[in-house]
Order: C-alpha cells, then sequence, then structure tokens
C-alpha cells in the first residue's frame, strides 16, 4: 500500500512538471547550435566579467540636515604668505559677536615671496586642477574616494638655500572660533586688544612699503584631510598698488564624511573674490589689507561612501546569465 501511494504521489509530481525534458533520442547536435552556444558562453562571460567590476565600484551618497551643533568651536587653518615684511603685519580674528580671537596659534615666518621652478610648476598643476574641478564637479567623488592616497596639497620646500632677501611673510598656522560669522584680517600693523574693540598699530609703517600682494597655499576649515584641494588653495593676487583690498565672502558648510578609507567631520567652502583700490576721494573707503569674511551654514551635508550589496550582484548575475541561456535557446529551437 505505501508503494501504490509512493507510486501515485510521484506520477502527480511529474504530471505538474512544467519543464518537461525532451528524450536524449530526439536531440540532435549541430554546427549551428554549438556556435550559438559558443557565443552565448563567451557573452556569459564576457557580462559576469563586467558586472563584478560593476559590483567593485563605489558611489557617494549625499544626505542633508539641519546642523544642531552649536556649541562646538570651528578650526580655521591658514597658510598665507604676504609680500610685506612680518613686523609690519598682522593678522587677526573678530566674529559677530565683536569678540577678537587671539592669534597665537598663527605663526610669523620671513621668506622670500618669489617661488622657486619646482614651486612654481606645482602651483600650477594645482590651478589646473583647480579648474578641472569648477567645470567636472564629479571629479570631487574621486578626490573623497581617495583622500588617504592622494599626493600632499602643501607648497614643497625650496630645494636651495636661495641668498635673496627675506621680502615676505608666511602667516601660518590654525586657530579655533565660534560658530558664528567672522572676519579674518591681514592688514598693516600687529593687533591689539582693548575693550572698545581692536586695532592694528600702523602708525610707524610707511605708506610706500604696503604691498598686499599674496598667495594662499592653504585655506580651510574643521580637520585637516590628506589629497582634499580646498577652493582657494594655489590662488596667487598681485598688486602694484599700495592701497589695494582683497576681499573674500565665503560660506562653510559643515560635512561629515564616512568612506572606506576614512571618517572625519570637516567642512566645505564656497567662495567670492572681490578687490578694490582704496581711494577715499572718490568714495572707495576702506583699509587696505587681505579680508576673509566667512558665515557657516544652518545645513549640514553627509557625504557616505555605498557600495552594491553582495544579494543584488548575485541576483544580477543569475539575471543575465539565465536571461543569455533562455534568449539562445529559443534561437535554436
Amino acid at each position: 500500500m505505501r508503494r501504490l501511494s509512493r507510486k501515485k504521489a510521484l506520477s502527480l509530481v511529474k504530471e505538474l512538471d512544467a519543464f518537461p525534458k525532451v528524450s536524449e533520442s530526439y536531440v540532435e547536435t549541430s554546427a549551428s547550435g554549438g556556435t550559438v552556444s559558443l557565443l552565448a558562453f563567451s557573452a556569459m562571460a564576457l557580462l559576469a566579467v563586467l558586472e563584478f567590476f560593476v559590483y567593485r565600484e563605489t558611489w557617494m551618497k549625499y544626505e542633508y540636515s539641519v546642523d544642531k551643533d552649536f556649541s562646538s568651536k570651528l578650526r580655521i587653518n591658514i597658510d598665507i604668505t604676504v609680500a610685506m615684511k612680518c613686523q609690519h603685519v598682522g593678522a587677526d580674528i573678530l566674529d559677530l559677536a565683536e569678540t577678537m580671537i587671539t592669534s597665537n596659534g598663527l605663526q610669523y615666518e620671513p621668506v622670500i615671496f618669489e617661488l622657486t621652478p619646482q614651486q612654481r610648476l606645482w602651483q600650477r598643476t594645482l590651478l589646473l586642477i583647480q579648474n578641472r574641478l569648477r567645470e567636472e564637479h564629479a571629479l570631487q567623488e574621486v578626490l573623497y574616494k581617495t583622500l588617504l592616497k592622494g599626493a600632499p596639497t602643501a607648497l614643497p620646500p625650496r630645494e636651495d638655500a636661495s641668498m635673496e632677501p627675506l621680502n615676505a611673510c608666511r602667516i601660518h598656522g590654525h586657530v579655533y572660533v565660534n560658530k558664528v560669522a567672522g572676519n579674518l584680517h591681514i592688514t598693516v600693523g600687529k593687533p591689539i586688544h582693548h575693550p572698545q574693540g581692536h586695532a592694528h598699530i600702523a602708525a610707524f609703517v610707511s605708506h610706500e612699503t604696503y604691498n598686499f600682494s599674496h598667495r594662499i597655499d592653504h585655506l580651510s576649515f574643521g580637520e585637516e584631510l590628506p589629497g582634499v584641494i580646498n577652493p582657494l588653495d594655489g590662488t596667487e593676487k598681485i598688486t602694484y598698488n599700495n592701497n589695494q583690498m582683497f576681499q573674500y565672502f565665503i560660506t562653510v558648510v559643515p560635512t561629515k564624511l564616512n568612506t572606506y578609507k576614512i571618517s572625519a567631520d570637516t567642512h566645505q567652502f564656497s567662495v567670492t573674490e572681490r578687490e578694490r583700490l582704496i581711494n577715499h576721494a572718490a568714495g572707495s573707503h576702506g583699509v587696505s589689507g587681505i579680508f576673509v569674511k566667512y558665515d557657516t551654514s544652518s545645513l549640514m551635508v553627509t557625504v557616505s561612501e555605498q557600495h552594491m550589496p553582495l544579494w543584488q550582484f548575485l541576483v544580477r548575475l543569475c539575471g543575465i546569465i539565465g536571461g543569455i541561456f533562455s534568449t539562445t535557446g529559443l534561437e535554436r529551437c
């Protein structure tokens, strides 16, 4: 009885077979069928390899949220060379609350303003990359993915000891400021602190020595990351007038970066440049110098590196193999 019930069950299952098999005696091989099979297997192998390369690729996902962190400090990284002697210039930061930030974190180093051929080549290459980044925004994702592999973006040191006079001042270092709008300015005279605000002692500096030609080797906000190129890196401004004012209006966007190589809290920024000649008789008032006015955005950007999950890769791979197999089978019929 058990054997009969098993046979009935097997016969019932066989009747439900949606993929009936053809007897081998009715199957006939041919040269055309072999050619189609060979092409099908080649296409499967090629598409499987290409799909594997797609699986290995990653992409950057951008998410936007409101920045709720107002209590933390904002780090400003500075490396600017001014074509004046260090004893004649001073740098300080004044924020929106009229709080003068001490510039103890900044160092004044006498240097030569003119670049060596090797340094000039580095700067031209950096400016070329900057232009490409402005035209091809997708290149920024490449920089995010290869941060730790990126070449150092700092100006290379002079390869030989020059006998030229040290006619410029390199102001470099970092300072921590409140996350409010502020103004970093480099102008004539050393800054002094007093309850009514701030001032620069410029009375003993001859007007003929004013020269605010400058080069921004590096300017960034937040944690410094290797390989990142910021919008003002490599910027050089030359003036032959003693009364020139340079202004940079910056909007800073807090950014959380999460890739498979690094995780960091940094900041992106956009900048608008302006320069004008100070001429009080013509109504152009102000003070000669370099002014970087920054403000923080209320939005925060989270940039995360995404990868195709393994199950999705297997489903796509099965779809490729099954689709080609079914299509070539129909062709052979």
